[in-house]
């Protein structure tokens, strides 16, 4: 399971816009909920918590999403690293060249071009390559940065050849994420049910609505409504949660 500190890091990166977005969004759920379950916006202050868990769970989805950019991103760095050390670059000059190589592709806000804009100030500061590399990895607490970290560190202590290594570790970075490409396209399909399925009630009740409000009079504006109503958002609320865990499988 993800740490608070390695979630809390991805989250940082979602934009002001993207905040936004998720606010409105959510907002808008949210004003769905009191309108066809209550048919009033009263309630909104005990079910405010609802609002709060949904906004979490998109924050937590935009996160693992920002991640998921990252490692794409990462994947092509060590690839130019790879590349630059092939061509005899020293691993402190390989860091520096990969910066400029990536920046035209992902552009300066971005994580990764952050976090080798912060290496190469380091290597400016006569530190070593290994160093800044501990410190990249330190700071993201990605899992495949790790790695990639390690097979350096010890390719460093055992003296050999340094080339070969990243480059093995490149190709096996490279082959996860590829493999995890693959289930986590095998699963939309799964994600994109489980959407229409959490839509389904709110489209029978609105059609109700239109259609047979007389039949749904007994469940507005009555102690016995308001209570069935309420029994049957918290059913569809833990149903949410309960799919929620089943979709986001961790591979």
């Amino acid at each position: 399971m993800k740490s608070k500190i390695r979630k809390n890091f991805w989250l940082q990166d979602i934009k002001k816009y993207e905040y936004a977005a998720g606010i409105i969004r959510t907002s808008f759920i949210f004003g769905m909920i009191l309108f066809l379950f209550y048919e009033s916006f009263l309630p909104a202050f005990f079910l405010f918590p609802v609002w709060i868990i949904y906004m979490k769970d998109w924050a937590e989805d935009k996160a693992m999403q920002k991640e998921q950019q990252f490692r794409s991103q990462f994947r092509d760095s060590i690839q130019a690293m790879a590349a630059a050390l092939k061509a005899g670059y020293s691993v402190e000059n390989a860091i520096r060249e990969t910066k400029r190589d990536i920046l035209p592709m992902y552009g300066k806000d971005t994580r990764i071009i952050k976090e080798y804009d912060r290496m190469v100030v380091r290597l400016n500061m006569n530190c070593t390559a290994a160093q800044v590399l501990e410190e990249f990895s330190e700071r993201v607490r990605q899992e495949d940065v790790g790695d990639f970290v390690n097979v350096f560190a010890a390719a460093k202590i055992s003296g050999g050849d340094s080339v070969a290594i990243i480059r093995n570790a490149v190709r096996t970075i490279s082959e996860k994420i590829d493999t995890e490409k693959e289930i986590n396209t095998i699963l939309a399909s799964k994600k994109l049910e489980f959407n229409i399925m959490c839509a389904v009630p709110f489209i029978i009740i609105f059609y109700m609505k239109i259609t047979f409000s007389q039949f749904l009079e007994v469940l507005y504006g009555t102690a016995a409504g308001t209570v069935t109503m309420s029994i049957c958002l918290a059913v569809y609320i833990s149903a949410w949660r309960l799919g929620r865990k089943m979709i986001h499988i961790e591979v």
